[in-house]
């Protein structure tokens, strides 16, 4: 998703931004992730962490500046991570959102984190949701990001910038000018072509840019992104709260959908935000409000 167009200036001097990477298991992908500290030093003891996860062609710089927001409001620290596929995590040819949640489990081992919260958009949501049904030990709570745990057709527009992408390789270009006029066949929006472009980097000593997502891997995988591994809510049921953010103007949790939400997570509260699909750029305050108000500490 595009970067949160958010004011940053008024956070406290004791945010604190650190960047690091885990190791896991060989099953696993270890995953790279800026690490934002609560303001106080530590977290309330009553408060777990949270982990807060891009959307598709996204990474965790995407979430910079709201992640810092709400480590603040909220006396958390936030692991923006980038899943694998994404940004600085490895490269593997399988995607799916069974493997990611798998990732995520492992980097919750790996950190000893307890009382997690997850907070995910598009793609991240999918992969909140998938661990929480999967191991809801882990999980204390999660805020899905305009994505519902059905099987649905993604935006064709994933599939044009695909397209797109593997034409700005074979180009050769050497220029961001270059790519982006490349992008405009595909996208009119220059938040949304600025937010693709940011997989674009120079590698050291080469003049011709690359992409550091796997395009022809994620073009592969699209075709089940928009699936949901688990079929059946009477078989699994996360019975812990969760919070659904729907853009209004999207078409990514439809009304239908409120019903299946329900049976998967019976605690499930619904906050709707005059948005597209890209909730948290489009409306950064009203994100920041709908989460504050579900994840702070209740009297």
């Amino acid at each position: 998703m595009p970067p949160p167009r958010l004011l940053a200036s008024a956070l406290p001097r004791s945010v604190q931004l650190l960047s690091r990477r885990t190791y896991a298991s060989s099953a696993r992908v270890p995953l790279a992730f800026d690490l934002y500290e609560a303001p106080s030093g530590a977290s309330d003891p009553k408060n777990g962490s949270i982990i807060f996860m891009h959307g598709l062609f996204g990474s965790r710089k995407n979430n910079r500046a709201i992640s810092k927001i709400l480590s603040r409001d909220l006396n958390r620290t936030i692991y923006a991570i980038d899943l694998r596929n994404h940004g600085d995590s490895p490269h593997d040819p399988r995607h799916d959102y069974s493997a990611m949640a798998d990732d995520v489990a492992g980097f919750i081992e790996e950190h000893k984190l307890k009382d997690t919260t997850l907070i995910g958009h598009s793609m991240g949501a999918k992969t909140a949701m998938t661990l929480a049904l999967k191991s809801p030990e882990m999980v204390r709570d999660f805020v899905s990001v305009d994505n519902a745990p059905i099987d649905a057709q993604i935006g064709r527009k994933f599939g044009q910038y695909v397209q797109a992408m593997k034409k700005i390789e074979d180009a050769d270009t050497t220029k961001q000018s270059e790519a982006d006029k490349i992008l405009q066949d595909y996208e009119e929006s220059l938040p949304v072509r600025q937010f693709l472009l940011t997989n674009l980097y120079r590698p050291t000593g080469e003049k011709i840019q690359k992409f550091r997502i796997p395009v022809k891997t994620l073009g592969a995988a699209l075709d089940h992104m928009g699936d949901f591994p688990f079929k059946d809510p009477g078989q699994v049921r996360f019975e812990k709260p969760a919070l659904f953010v729907r853009g209004t103007k999207s078409q990514y949790i439809p009304d239908e959908a409120l019903p299946i939400i329900g049976k998967f997570f019976p605690r499930f509260e619904l906050a709707d935000i005059d948005a597209g699909h890209w909730v948290i750029s489009e409306q950064p305050e009203a994100f920041r409000n709908a989460v504050v108000e579900f994840l702070k500490p209740k009297e």
